[in-house]
C-alpha cells in the first residue's frame, strides 16, 4: 500500500488548487521576483478577495508560500513540490479525459480539476501509461515528471511575433472553453505551423497563413498562444 507523508495527509483538494494555480500565474507572468498579485489569483480561480487571504493564511502557516503585503505571493520549495505534484495529476488527468474519454479540449480543465486532487499516485501513473506516458496536455502545457522536473518551454506570446517569422505553436494560455473553441475552430492547435504574414501597427490584428489557407486574429486572442520559431527550434 503506498505510502503517505503527513504533508499529503495535511493538505486539502482546495489546497492543491490554490497551490497549482499560483505555480501557472507564476509560470504565465514570469515576474522578476517570483511574486504575483492576490487579485490575479482571486481572478482566476473566481473567488472573493477574503477567500483567497483566508487560504494565503493557512498556506503560509505550513511554510508553503511567502506573503508579502503590495508586492504578492510566491511558492516556497516546499510549495513549489506540492504544486507540482497536483499539476501533474492534473494535466495526466486531462489527457486521460481527452485521448481516452474523448473530452473535447476545451471541456477538460474544469473535469480535470475537479478530479484530480482524488487521484493517487499510483492512479494517475496507470493513466498517463494508458495515455502513452505523454510529456504535454491537450493545451500544450508540460507534464511535470514523477520526480517534481518539468520541462522549459523557451515560447513567446504570438503577439510578439513579427511578420515574416515561421513559427510552431506550442501551447495556450487560456483555459477559457469559449477562447479554447474559438482557437480550434481556427486550427490553431499545439503543432500547428504557420507564417506571420502581416501585424497591425498598435496592437492590431495580425494575418497567419496555415498551408494554404489565411486567418486574421486580434491582439488579445494572440497574446493567448504560445509559439516557437523555426530558428529557435531544437534540431532533430
Amino acid at each position: 500500500m503506498p505510502v503517505r507523508n503527513e504533508m499529503e495527509d495535511e493538505l486539502s483538494a482546495k489546497m492543491r488548487l490554490y497551490l497549482a494555480e499560483i505555480y501557472q500565474l507564476m509560470d504565465l507572468e514570469q515576474p522578476e521576483d517570483g511574486y504575483v498579485s492576490t487579485s490575479s489569483l482571486a481572478d482566476v480561480l473566481h473567488v472573493s478577495a477574503p477567500a483567497v487571504n483566508r487560504m494565503i493564511n493557512r498556506l503560509k502557516e505550513l511554510n508553503l508560500l511567502e506573503h508579502e503585503p503590495y508586492q504578492g505571493i510566491r511558492l516556497t520549495k516546499s510549495g513549489e513540490g506540492e504544486a507540482l505534484k497536483q499539476l501533474r495529476a492534473q494535466r495526466i488527468a486531462e489527457m486521460f479525459l481527452a485521448d481516452v474519454m474523448g473530452f473535447a479540449w476545451d471541456e477538460v480543465p474544469d473535469e480535470a480539476a475537479q478530479i484530480s486532487s482524488a487521484l493517487s499516485m499510483p492512479i494517475v501513473d496507470r493513466m498517463a501509461e494508458m495515455c502513452g506516458n505523454p510529456e504535454f496536455n491537450p493545451h500544450g502545457d508540460p507534464i511535470p515528471q514523477a520526480d517534481g522536473s518539468v520541462a522549459a518551454m523557451h515560447d513567446h506570446p504570438l503577439s510578439q511575433v513579427a511578420a515574416g517569422n515561421h513559427v510552431v505553436i506550442t501551447r495556450m494560455r487560456t483555459r477559457d472553453p469559449n477562447r479554447l473553441q474559438y482557437i480550434a475552430a481556427l486550427g490553431l492547435v499545439p503543432g500547428t505551423t504557420l507564417e506571420v504574414i502581416h501585424v497591425a501597427p498598435f496592437d492590431g490584428p495580425m494575418q497567419l497563413k496555415i498551408h494554404d489557407e489565411y486567418r486574421i486574429i486580434g491582439h488579445n486572442l494572440a497574446e493567448l498562444i504560445r509559439v516557437r520559431i523555426h530558428s529557435e527550434m531544437p534540431e532533430a
